[in-house]
C-alpha cells in the first residue's frame, strides 16, 4: 500500500505551464507529469508464514495435466494469452513464447531485450508485453517486433488486445489505448486514485466492443474500446471506515462476463452483478476478495479474503454453498472446470471442489510455486502460469 504524496509547489507551477501550453493537443495529459508512488504489492502473501497442512481427501474427481511448458519465472501481472491457434506466454527475463494449444509445444521463443513487468496480451496478429519503465512492446504472430510505445509509468497487468485496439493498464491507475496496427495513441482514461490502493494485476475483460475494468475505490467501469468513452460507471463497493486503511475497497481482480451481466468483487466490499449494457445493479452480496470470481453458467464462484470458496446463484446471488477446508492454504481465484471448481494454492497444488455442493474431491501437485494469476478457461482445461516458470493446461473428470 502507498500513501499518495502531495506534489510540491514547484511541480505544480511546472504542471500549470504545461497545461496552458498543451491545450492545443488532444493527446496531452497532465498525468504524464505527476509523480505517482507505487501501490501496495500482494507478493507478501507468498512470503509470509507457511500455509496450513493439506486437508484430508477422499478423491472422487481426477485432475491431471494435459500438458505443461517451461517459459521462465513470472510474478503477478503475468498470465498466458489464449488465441484460437496459439497460446502466448512471457517471463520476467524478457522471454516471449508461442505455444501450440493442443500440445504445449514451443512454436517459437524470442527475447524482447527488456525486463518484462506484465503480459502478454494477444490478438490475431499482435502480441504485447509491458515493462516497468512504461514501455509497450508489440510483436507480430511470428515474434518479430512490430512497434513500441510509452506510458507514464510501470505496466501492471496483461494488456488487452481487442477490435484492433491495445488497452494498457498502468501503475498510476490510468488506461492507455493504442492502435494494434501501428501503435498510434487512440485515447487515455485517467481516474483519481484513493490515498491507499491495492496493486491491480488483473487488467480488464471485453465483449462486443465493450471493455470492463475494475478500479481502485470499488468501481466497475464499462468503456467503448474504440473511443474510450465511458458507457457506465457503477459502484461494486463503497469505501467505509474511519481510517484510510479501513476505506480500501478496490476491485483488484478480473470482472466476469456472465451472459447479459457483468460481475466484479471488491476487497473489503462485495460481489456485485450488473446488467451489461446499462450498468443497473442486478444483485450484490457482502463478500470481500482480492483474488477473483468465475462462473459456469449456473453459479458464480468467489474466493473470499479468508480463503473460503463460495458458490452463489447467478440470478439472485443467494448462497448455494461455502467451502473453507482450504482456508489455510492461501488459495487464489477460482475457475470452473467441467463439473468442478479449481483453485491453486501458494504451493502450486490444484484443488478440486464439486461445483454442485462444494465437496473437496481432488488435488494435483505441480512445481511447488503459486499461480501468478487466476486460472483461465481453455477448451476443456484451465490454464495458468506458475511463479516457477511453467504454463499448465489441466483437465478434470
Amino acid at each position: 500500500m502507498s500513501r499518495r504524496r502531495p506534489v510540491r509547489a514547484v511541480t505544480l507551477g511546472v504542471v500549470a505551464s504545461l497545461v496552458l501550453a498543451g491545450c492545443a493537443t488532444s493527446n496531452f495529459s497532465i498525468y504524464d507529469y505527476l509523480p505517482v508512488p507505487p501501490a501496495f504489492s500482494l507478493r507478501w502473501l507468498w512470503d509470509s508464514k507457511k500455509p496450513g497442512p493439506l486437508p484430508d481427501l477422499k478423491p472422487s474427481g481426477v485432475v491431471s495435466v494435459s500438458w505443461q511448458a517451461s517459459v521462465g519465472k513470472a510474478v503477478p501481472g503475468f498470465a498466458p494469452a489464449v488465441q484460437p491457434d496459439a497460446i502466448y506466454a512471457a517471463a520476467v527475463d524478457g522471454t516471449l513464447v508461442r505455444l501450440d494449444p493442443a500440445t504445449g509445444r514451443v512454436a517459437w521463443r524470442t527475447q524482447v531485450g527488456k525486463t518484462i513487468s506484465a503480459g502478454p496480451g494477444a490478438g490475431p496478429d499482435t502480441i504485447v508485453v509491458g515493462t516497468d519503465k512504461g514501455e509497450v512492446l508489440a510483436f507480430d504472430a511470428t515474434g518479430k517486433p512490430k512497434w513500441t510505445a510509452r506510458v507514464p509509468t510501470e505496466i501492471m497487468a496483461p494488456p488487452r488486445v481487442v477490435d484492433g485496439i491495445v488497452a494498457v493498464f498502468v501503475g498510476d491507475g490510468s488506461l492507455h489505448a493504442f492502435a494494434a496496427a501501428d501503435g498510434a495513441k487512440k485515447w487515455v482514461l485517467q481516474r483519481t486514485a484513493p490515498p491507499l490502493t491495492v496493486r491491480n494485476y488483473a487488467g480488464g475483460t471485453s465483449t462486443r466492443g465493450g471493455l470492463f475494468v475494475g478500479t481502485a475505490g470499488g468501481r466497475l467501469v464499462a468503456l467503448d474500446v474504440n473511443t474510450g468513452i465511458v458507457g457506465w460507471d457503477a459502484a461494486v463497493a463503497i469505501p467505509k471506515g474511519a481510517t484510510e486503511l479501513e476505506r480500501i475497497a478496490d476491485v483488484a481482480s478480473l470482472p466476469l462476463i456472465d451472459g447479459n451481466q457483468v460481475c466484479a468483487v471488491a476487497y473489503q466490499g462485495r460481489v456485485a452483478c450488473f446488467e451489461i449494457t446499462r450498468g443497473t445493479l442486478n444483485w450484490s452480496r457482502d463478500i470481500s476478495s482480492l483474488t477473483g470470481i468465475a462462473g459456469d453458467g449456473k453459479s458464480i464462484f468467489v474466493t473470499d479474503d479468508k480463503g473460503a470458496v463460495h458458490a452463489l446463484d447467478r440470478t439472485t446471488g443467494a448462497s448455494l454453498w461455502k467451502q473453507d477446508l482450504l482456508a489455510a492454504r492461501k488459495i487464489g481465484g477460482p475457475q470452473a472446470l467441467g463439473d468442478f471448481v479449481a483453485v491453486i494454492d501458494v504451493e502450486g497444488y490444484a484443488h478440486l471442489l464439486a461445483a454442485s455442493n462444494g465437496a473437496y474431491v481432488g488435488r494435483l501437485q505441480t512445481d511447488g510455486t503459486p499461480a501468478t494469476g487466476q486460472p483461465a478457461p481453455f477448451l476443456s482445461n484451465i490454464l495458468w502460469q506458475s511463479a516457477g516458470g511453467n504454463v499448465y493446461a489441466v483437465t478434470a473428470k
